[in-house]
């Protein structure tokens, strides 16, 4: 992981969740519901939440687990789990949380039924490593689940676009004092495979029997999931 990208994160840290919900006025619960959907969580099922930041999608999976299921968050930035252990206690809600990178998951093959990542595998040094690593680490038959941005074309594409080059740099700079992050964020984006195109990344990390998109607001996300082979 790149040093940049995780000083980067460890700055914006304590001001990420409000930023989060101002720049994408609350559909960000709304896309977090059906990647639990799509990941077809369920009781007693045993769940890695990749660069999991400030725990929002690890809580949801533990209340889809349940008390006799497991969850573990993990990040690569220690800062942006400081806030997470708390965040699930408020809940009533055990969840274990550890500094990992998912490029290098410090875990035994076939640990847990569903790895998930949201907004984090385009801010990985290779994607395709990630998505073998957290399939490597699901059982066979289980799912490994990704939501993050895409580029939305049609009637959306330019509104979408200039709200994501200048509004949101300029509220984000405002909101947490680092206007370079919130600049880089909607730039990797804009660039990063989406739809089909990171279909292809799945199909190349040769980790999956099968695989799909769903597209969310339009395609300004996307949830992929692949079953583990």
């Amino acid at each position: 992981m790149s040093e940049k990208v995780r000083s980067m994160f460890a700055d914006i840290a304590g001001d990420y969740d409000r930023v989060n919900t101002v720049l994408s006025f609350g559909v960000h619960h709304a896309w977090r519901s059906k990647t639990i959907a799509e990941s077809k969580a369920k009781a007693g099922d045993r769940v890695l939440d990749c660069a999991t930041g400030t725990g929002d999608l690890a809580i949801e999976f533990k209340k889809a687990v349940g008390k006799e299921g497991y969850v573990l968050g993990t990040d690569f930035c220690a800062p942006m789990i400081e806030p997470a252990p708390a965040k699930a206690a408020k809940k009533g809600l055990e969840i274990d949380f550890e500094v990992a990178d998912a490029m290098n998951l410090p875990y035994e093959n076939d640990s847990f039924d569903i790895a998930s990542i949201s907004f984090g595998i385009r801010n990985v040094d290779d994607p395709i490593i990630a998505l073998q690593e957290m399939a490597r680490v699901v059982k066979p038959g289980g799912r490994v689940v990704v939501l993050e941005f895409g580029q939305p074309k049609g009637l959306l594409k330019f509104p979408y676009e200039m709200y994501s080059q200048h509004i949101m740099p300029a509220v984000g700079g405002l909101l947490s004092g680092n206007r370079e992050a919130y600049t880089y964020l909607p730039r990797t984006s804009a660039t990063f495979p989406a739809g089909k195109n990171f279909l292809k990344l799945m199909e190349q990390s040769e980790s999956f029997s099968e695989y799909h998109d769903v597209k969310l607001t339009g395609g300004i996300a996307y949830v992929y999931v692949g079953l583990v082979q």
